[in-house]
């Protein structure tokens, strides 16, 4: 086990390099100049060099990746060309942020996603199987950006219960799920952001459970006289190693593909910090923060597939 451990862990090395080399060469293929959006519209040529010069453009672009991953591997990402604060303070926060309302939703949507499938996979062409299988159905077909919307529509702007955006009220220096009057400002985006991953989790769940209830060990069990309960019971332990493979997916999802429901509440995570970036073409977060994104799915994979080893004994690696 602990050579496997160390194994994963040394595969996941050159999967992060990768990572850091898409990250910094994709940036530079999209169109336009970063430094003609904070340059005045009567800056010269040598304004420009100058700035260039203060942000490292003006060496060759194999240098500035090596640059810029020894002082990423530091902690340092650079500054900010728009705010002139340095990149990894913000990301950071951001991240924080988004794991906030990633974690809620993780919570919500495993949690609710385990029952529907596994209830699904016990009553295979019952009722409950048909309304299991038509919420997933909803959850995976609705787009997530007009969920966001139809809620606030009714519950801040008709119902008034809950606000429509923002991290909390002002003055809030940061944000706790402990405080009803913050806590409130993550409902509508954890809401909005677990409709998909449950609707992916529930059909995964209700597959592998079915897919092990009609296998034969379950067959003899049953013939043993086990109740429904035990025989379940083994039939989930069976398959938790391919649901918590959706789950580990589904979560790096979350973390990466927030930019949509966080641009639609002004919730200031790496979605929305993300976006920013994009339309100011600020080079450096957007580069740190693709980078950040990246890493924690890199890590994201290799806890899930540890976790497969640790749950799945049929699984024997050295």
């Amino acid at each position: 086990m602990f050579n496997y451990i160390v194994r994963r862990v040394l595969f996941a090395i050159p999967i992060a390099i990768g990572v850091t080399i898409v990250c910094f060469s994709l940036v530079y293929l999209a169109p336009g100049d970063p430094l003609q959006l904070v340059l005045p519209p009567d800056a010269t040529a040598d304004d420009r060099a100058i700035l260039a010069t203060l942000y490292g453009f003006d060496k060759p672009i194999p240098v500035q990746y090596l640059n810029w991953l020894m002082r990423a591997l530091c902690g340092d990402m650079g500054v900010s060309i728009q705010t002139s604060r340095p990149v990894f303070g913000e990301v950071i926060r951001a991240l924080g942020n988004t794991v906030v309302i990633s974690a809620g939703a993780v919570a919500l949507a495993f949690t609710l996603a385990f029952i529907l499938g596994t209830v699904a996979a016990y009553n295979l062409g019952k009722p409950a199987d048909r309304i299991a299988t038509a919420i997933s159905v909803v959850g995976v077909s609705v787009p997530s950006y007009w969920l966001g919307i139809v809620l606030i529509i009714w519950f801040s702007v008709e119902l008034g219960w809950l606000p429509a955006t923002g991290l909390g009220p002002k003055g809030s220096a940061g944000f706790s799920f402990l405080h009803w009057e913050q806590a409130r400002y993550a409902i509508l985006p954890i809401v909005t952001m677990s409709f998909a991953p449950l609707g992916i989790i529930a059909r995964n769940t209700r597959a592998a459970i079915a897919d092990v209830l009609s296998q034969d060990f379950v067959q003899m069990l049953r013939a043993k006289g086990l109740g429904p309960l035990p025989v379940l019971r083994h039939a989930v332990r069976n398959a938790l190693p391919q649901i918590l493979a959706v789950m580990g997916l589904q979560f790096g999802y979350l973390v990466g593909g927030s930019i949509l429901v966080e641009t639609i509440f002004n919730w200031p995570g790496t979605g929305f910090l993300l976006g920013k970036a994009i339309l100011t073409r600020d080079v450096p977060v957007l580069q740190g923060t693709i980078l950040v994104l990246a890493i924690s799915f890199v890590m994201t994979n290799l806890v899930v597939d540890l976790m497969q080893t640790a749950v799945d004994p049929r699984i024997k690696r050295s």
